[in-house]
């Protein structure tokens, strides 16, 4: 086993502090030293270190109340860095752009016409204003190569065509990364959502679209192709799975009958993966909250013997563009703090 360097010391123990300021905000060096264990001359050097680098910056001062001059705090410099999260469907465009700190601080939302490089080009400048992106992560639906980050399918995007991406990075300038927007809005339930503490579980997204996405060990697996959890196309009843529960379709019908059509499309899930958890999105998951979720998973019961949670998306908002977000944040931070 190697030992750390000096240089590499400084990295890991430069990360973890700027880890805990964004998870916590500002902090005193008494904290910092309390929370990462490290000695009063260490934490002394990193702050100044990060201070110089343009990372950290004085916030102010503690409001403890105590003898002696209050306790300096220390937090993010949030404009440091910011991305952009996009999430592009069939009809509307939205754009959010965030700080380093995760603030959003810019929206657009614009509708899908004309020649896509300059619609995603022109809705994410209306949205950064003088802003300098550092990464953009657009949502779409279709499967998306994970080996080169190409779409591998049409997705019926209008203008959709091969080479977007490169497109995009040669116009934006920066790091671009395409995601199925299921995955994404799977991102988003487990760090924000439904799914937060369960490193296991399978998102069923139910609305005009009809997909799912599947997190095991708290990553998410897209499988060789990039389709892992493309259920639409999965035969039930002797149909697509799409055909059943679409939103087109779901209004029409009982909710009771809703929840079987569902719980036949999950027990798919449960069987080969036992997630022990799926999540129930989209449109119609987030509108037939707790009561739909729950006839779920008694059909889920009657099916089969592992045991299987059913729980509504609980992510305000839009999940897609939640999880861009967080997505291109994690990129940028190990960009900007070091992997």
């Amino acid at each position: 086993m190697k030992t750390a360097t000096p240089s590499m010391a400084r990295a890991i123990n430069d990360r973890l502090a700027l880890d805990l300021l964004l998870e916590r905000g500002p902090l005193t060096a008494p904290q910092l030293r309390t929370l990462t264990g490290l000695s009063r001359p260490t934490v002394s050097d990193l702050i100044e270190r990060l201070m110089e680098g343009g990372l950290v910056e004085a916030t102010g001062e503690s409001g403890e109340a105590r003898r002696g001059p209050n306790a300096r705090l220390y937090g993010l410099v949030a404009g440091r860095a910011h991305v952009a999260g996009v999430d592009l469907r069939l009809g509307t465009i939205s754009v959010n752009v965030a700080d380093i700190s995760g603030k959003v601080v810019g929206t657009a939302v614009r509708a899908v016409s004309g020649d896509l490089v300059d619609l995603v080009e022109g809705a994410i400048a209306e949205a950064a204003g003088e802003r300098v992106l550092d990464t953009v992560v657009i949502g779409a639906p279709g499967l998306v190569q994970p080996r080169d980050g190409e779409l591998v399918s049409s997705n019926d995007v209008p203008g959709w065509r091969a080479g977007l991406v490169a497109s995009w990075r040669r116009r934006l300038g920066v790091p671009v990364v395409l995601e199925n927007e299921v995955n994404l809005a799977a991102i988003a339930e487990l760090r924000t959502g439904a799914a937060q503490g369960s490193e296991d579980f399978a998102l069923m997204w139910v609305g005009d679209g009809v997909g799912a996405a599947v997190v095991l060990g708290g990553r998410l697996r897209r499988g060789a192709s990039g389709g892992a959890g493309e259920i639409g196309f999965l035969e039930v009843r002797g149909t697509a799975f799409c055909n059943l529960v679409s939103s087109a379709v779901a209004g029409g019908i009982e909710s009771t009958e809703l929840a079987a059509r569902l719980a036949d499309g999950a027990f798919a899930f449960v069987t080969l993966l036992d997630p022990g958890l799926v999540v129930l999105g989209g449109e119609t998951g987030q509108e037939g909250g707790d009561e739909l979720a729950a006839m779920v998973a008694a059909r889920l019961r009657a099916l089969g013997p592992a045991p299987t949670e059913v729980r509504a998306s609980t992510v305000t908002g839009n999940a897609v563009l939640q999880g861009a977000v967080l997505t291109a944040l994690d990129l940028a931070r190990d960009n900007v703090f070091g992997a």
